[in-house]
């Protein structure tokens, strides 16, 4: 009896089938590593410094907007000024 050993190329288990069948004999998953205590900790700190650096930039971010949407209304209403005051036409009211 002859037997292929596959390994399944997305989930890395080890798979054992019968070469004239083709039938699936026996499966193995991948044996997952386990990581300590402390390494779960120190990724989860890390995971919060992310976190806070991200909302520390986008507070910054949201006081410098307010400023950057005053700069632009002004320039708006400079050039509204300066446009005359000729009512809007639309092209498809021009039958």
């Amino acid at each position: 009896m002859e037997k292929f050993t596959i390994i399944c190329p997305c989930c890395e288990a080890t798979l054992t089938i019968d070469a004239q069948t083709g039938a699936l004999l026996a499966h193995e998953e991948k044996k997952k590593v386990l990581g300590s205590f402390e390494d779960l900790k120190s990724n989860l700190e890390k995971q919060k410094e992310a976190r806070e650096n991200i909302f520390a930039q986008e507070m910054s971010s949201m006081k410098d907007r307010e400023r950057l949407l005053e700069e632009k209304f002004k320039e708006a209403m400079k050039r509204a000024e300066n446009e005359p005051l000729t009512p809007f036409k639309n092209p498809l009211d021009m039958d």
